[in-house]
């Protein structure tokens, strides 16, 4: 049955949408043209306390039944408004509906003010995280076929529900915090570091780390956690005197200087993949989108094949 459509590339590459109502046309416009040109995946944040955005789910949906190839997913999915057994039921029928285009990504919950508005319950910072890790461990068990499952944690208690017989997406956690970080390393496919950290920042090399050594500990091997980062910059025409600002936070820079970045980022630090944002995190505009996916996802996929022979 089908699973995730990106579980046999080293590298995606993908753009970050807005989903504001007022921008729905422009949303389908860039994620058709993204379609077009060969690009993995397009995500959307998921705020449904916002009354003037699009559900993130109502928007996968659509989105992946007016294009053929790319993924989407919910970056992050906001999981204290979406319970774990029915985000089961959700992704699963994504993923068969679009033959495996559908990724999970998954949060602990940030705006608690906003989401405890919403009806649901407060959790400490702990319990959050706790609720995280049983929900992607329901979310898999309730996935791929098998006996109806039981299960009975703290946060999430199923009787007797029978799996989908569709293999459960990738999971790419959004984790920021050491618990977080260490859930991730147990029982995601992938990770997405928090706050823009690049693969040269500090947060990134002392979060690694803790996502390796849970990974190990629970007999997985570190490696099977991809990295995918989120990374906001603009594309010049010309090469920029510095590509990162003084704080050494990446900023962008010709398509040269993004290819020879990009590349290192592959070949030297491990990264999996990249979803691209404008400098301000919006949306790219469709001529950056153009050059993204045309010019510097080729460029880097050669140049780390040639690499890696």
């Amino acid at each position: 049955m089908a699973g995730t459509a990106l579980s046999a590339r080293k590298a995606v590459f993908g753009f970050g949408t807005h989903t504001g109502i007022d921008d729905a046309a422009e949303l389908l416009r860039a994620t058709q043209q993204a379609d077009r040109d060969g690009l993995d995946l397009f995500s959307l944040s998921d705020h449904p306390y916002f009354g003037g955005r699009l559900d993130a789910y109502a928007t996968l949906g659509f989105v992946l039944g007016r294009t053929r190839h790319i993924a989407g997913f919910a970056n992050v999915t906001n999981l204290p408004n979406r319970p774990a057994p029915m985000l089961a039921r959700m992704v699963t029928s994504l993923s068969a509906l679009s033959e495996g285009r559908v990724v999970l990504g998954m949060g602990a919950g940030g705006l608690w003010d906003r989401i405890a508005d919403m009806g649901v319950p407060r959790l400490t910072p702990g319990a959050a995280v706790d609720a995280f890790e049983e929900a992607i461990t329901l979310v898999k068990l309730l996935s791929g076929g098998g006996p109806p499952v039981t299960y009975r944690g703290r946060h999430y208690q199923v009787e007797g529900i029978e799996p989908a017989p569709v293999a459960a997406p990738e999971v790419w956690a959004g984790s920021v915090g050491p618990k977080s970080l260490a859930a991730a390393g147990r029982v995601a496919d992938g990770w997405i570091p928090g706050h823009a950290a690049d693969w040269l920042s500090e947060r990134y090399r002392t979060s690694r780390p803790i996502v390796d050594e849970a990974a190990a500990a629970a007999g997985r091997a570190p490696g099977a956690v991809r990295t995918v980062f989120n990374l906001p910059g603009r594309i010049t025409d010309r090469p920029l005197p510095a590509t990162r600002d003084h704080e050494g936070r990446w900023i962008g820079g010709s398509v040269e200087q993004w290819v020879e970045e990009l590349t290192g980022a592959v070949v030297e630090h491990g990264a999996s993949g990249f979803t691209l944002f404008a400098p301000d995190h919006g949306t790219p505009d469709l001529a950056t989108l153009g050059r993204w996916a045309r010019e510097i996802a080729p460029a880097v996929r050669e140049a780390v094949a040639k690499e890696s022979a």
